[in-house]
């Protein structure tokens, strides 16, 4: 692979990466209200700056979700438009391995425990454990699954409810101010490659998790 554009918009932050000639030029945005509404801006950025355009991809690498309803389907929306326009394959990965993955690099720790803020008193949950994700779904903060010390909580749910956290899984070293990078996700495409996975041809598709949402709200 030659060219890869790797966007997510799934959470409060938003990002791109281009990757080209084996380097990363990368935007990130935080602290900005309805960030996901400025990734075509952001994209127009790192093609300018790298000397290529949307043709000249090889690969649209996106975080699918779970995350905010909104902008998760940015994400896809913006990945679906590029993918159909110009005939480019595509390859989704989970918000939380995002997380994950970053978390691993940046802490160097093994044993990663991620929990994104979901509201309604729930988190989207998953570990990530000397490279393998696994465990992705919503539950309660006091539901989460008992673990080792060993292990480094990450991500907003950490914030919101980490004494419940605290006391459902023993885990007490966490880090709240943790989001997701569209530069990782050119590094799991990457290692994807590598093991020879294969490409997306389908339209791509968001993972929610939370399907009731509107049920939810009124109980």
């Amino acid at each position: 692979m030659q060219n890869i554009l790797a966007i997510d918009t799934c959470t409060e932050v938003c990002s791109v990466s281009l990757y080209t000639q084996s380097k990363k030029t990368s935007r990130f945005l935080k602290g900005v209200t309805k960030s996901s509404g400025l990734i075509l801006p952001l994209c127009d950025e790192v093609f300018d700056e790298t000397g290529l355009s949307v043709s000249d991809l090889d690969l649209i690498v996106y975080s699918k979700g779970p995350g905010a309803f909104t902008g998760v389907r940015m994400c896809i929306s913006v990945v679906q438009g590029m993918s159909l326009a110009f005939d480019i394959p595509t390859l989704g990965f989970s918000t939380l391995e995002v997380v994950g993955l970053g978390a691993s690099k940046k802490y160097n720790n093994g044993k990663v425990a991620i929990a994104l803020d979901a509201r309604m008193n729930e988190v989207y949950w998953g570990l990530y454990q000397q490279g393998i994700f696994t465990n992705e779904m919503l539950c309660k903060p006091s539901e989460s699954p008992q673990l080792d010390a060993d292990y480094m909580g990450v991500g907003t749910g950490w914030g919101a409810y980490r004494q419940a956290l605290t006391e459902a899984t023993g885990v007490d070293c966490c880090e709240p101010e943790f989001y997701p990078k569209a530069e990782n996700l050119i590094d799991l495409a990457l290692a994807h490659i590598e093991r020879g996975g294969l490409l997306d041809d389908n339209l791509p598709l968001p993972t929610y998790l939370r399907n009731n949402v509107a049920q939810k709200s009124l109980k």
